[in-house]
């Protein structure tokens, strides 16, 4: 009987699950709602936009913001969800590539520089915007819930409430999923809805041939650039892998052209020249990121620190309105000792732009470095508040409340950080003592006894094993 009763509530689960699809007219199996939707892109926007080479976050210019936000915006008006919030910005990255999630659109700096006209931006951001339209990211959410719903059978008694959590909870979709793992059916849908778009604007639609041709030009020369031991060799072989294959894909603008004709051309069409003015200064910018900067913060990460200095004296050089820049030269200093030096210059790269956080984070190091705990802790936790994912300075929050005696605080910290790395040589040592501080033996015991497992012979090891052997006598 209790079986019948779960496939009915199952098939009534599934029915009123179903919603229209707002590109098609089609119903469709939905798991997440438009609230949902948006609920999600604000979770995810925050540390997508951080998670990239070269930097990361929001790329500050406002008068080219202003510029590009006005066609996204007269795109959005002409989508078929006009309705949602919709945030433009340009990702501070090298890597070429544009996303979307529900109430986001985003192009990086290194797409954007390789682009020749407002009609090419059109079509990116009208492809990025069919993804929206056609709710391919709540798609996404769907199966993945479908994959997981014969484990959740405790869970399908839910009030709306709880479900509503566990629709944003269930699978820890992550941005990898969000960003990335579009179909091909999916993107060449997306293509067509970008040819619509861009031609419901005033822009010709040959140009979304030119924008394609483009893109791939920017990702081979990306890809030369970086070398073949780049992690972004993978993300952007990943990325196009979703994509179909350049010749299919060209034929098949080509045919959706044809049935998309401009009926009052916005300009010429392209509307290249002004484009191409705007862009300037970005272009020039880029090119001291590309060629010179990600060398020098790969050298720098290679503990290359002589070689990283000279590349990036040649990236500013060229430019001297980077945070980035600073930043680097910042840390550069501090690896040499030179405190003082280390400070100025990541104070410049907060002046440059105060939400700047890789500068954040590496002014708590300094402070951390300093014993300065409090202020190492101001830092920290804002950036964690700018990136919610930025695991470091979860640990090295959890480290300045732990030096401060304030172990509530540092444990929060630290079970973040051991989620992410639970075979950490050092973190379940720290949890130990903080649970046995806070009077939670058993925590504790259970903490200090991962500890021992993972390494018995650093510090932290060696004096778990000692407050192990302790607390046996007494929880026994």
């Amino acid at each position: 009987m209790l079986k019948k009763l779960f496939f009915l509530f199952v098939s009534i689960f599934f029915i009123y699950s179903c919603a229209i699809n707002p590109t098609t007219g089609k119903r469709e199996l939905f798991f997440i709602t438009e609230p949902q939707e948006i609920e999600l892109g604000k979770s995810v926007y925050s540390n997508a936009i951080w998670e990239a080479e070269g930097g990361g976050g929001e790329y500050k210019d406002p008068l080219l913001k202003k510029y590009l936000e006005n066609i996204v915006m007269k795109i959005h008006e002409n989508s078929h969800r006009p309705n949602l919030p919709l945030y433009f910005a340009i990702q501070n990255s090298s890597i070429p590539n544009a996303w979307a999630i529900p109430g986001y659109i985003v192009i990086t700096r290194g797409l954007l520089a390789n682009l020749e006209s407002e009609a090419e931006f059109a079509y990116i951001m009208g492809h990025e915007l069919g993804h929206i339209s056609a709710r391919h990211t709540a798609k996404q959410v769907t199966y993945s819930l479908l994959t997981q719903l014969g484990a959740a059978t405790a869970g399908i008694f839910l009030s709306s409430k709880e479900y509503a959590n566990f629709v944003l909870e269930a699978g820890s979709l992550t941005t990898t999923l969000l960003l990335l793992k579009y179909s091909r059916d999916d993107e060449l849908e997306a293509d067509r809805l970008g040819l619509e778009y861009m031609t419901k604007i005033g822009y010709k639609p040959e140009n979304a041939i030119k924008a394609h041709k483009n893109l791939e030009n920017a990702v081979s020369s990306y890809l030369k650039e970086v070398g073949h031991e780049s992690k972004e060799r993978g993300f952007l072989e990943n990325l196009l892998s979703t994509h179909p294959r350049s010749s299919i894909r060209v034929e098949e603008l080509k045919s959706i052209a044809a049935q998309y004709p401009v009926k009052n051309l916005n300009g010429d069409g392209t509307n290249r020249e002004s484009f191409e003015k705007m862009i300037e200064k970005l272009r020039v910018i880029n090119k001291a990121y590309l060629q010179y900067y990600d060398k020098a913060y790969k050298l720098f990460r290679e503990n290359k620190i002589n070689e990283a200095e000279k590349e990036l004296e040649k990236a500013l050089g060229i430019d001297q309105s980077q945070p980035a820049f600073y930043t680097l030269r910042g840390l550069i200093y501090m690896k040499r000792g030179l405190n003082g030096l280390a400070e100025k210059y990541f104070k410049i790269a907060t002046e440059l732009d105060n939400d700047y956080q890789p500068a954040i984070k590496s002014l708590g190091f300094l402070r951390f470095s300093q014993k300065s705990y409090f202020d190492a802790i101001r830092q920290f936790e804002k950036s964690i508040k700018l990136y919610p994912n930025d695991i470091v300075s979860q640990y090295f929050a959890g480290l300045s409340y732990f030096q401060i005696n304030n172990f509530n605080k540092a444990k929060d910290y630290f079970l973040s950080f051991a989620k992410v790395y639970p075979t950490h040589e050092e973190v379940h040592g720290y949890l130990g003592f903080c649970f046995e501080k806070l009077a939670d033996l058993d925590r504790a015991y259970k903490h200090y006894s991962i500890q021992v497992n993972i390494n018995p012979n650093n510090e932290i090891g060696r004096k778990s094993k000692e407050r192990l052997f302790y607390l046996k006598t007494i929880i026994k």
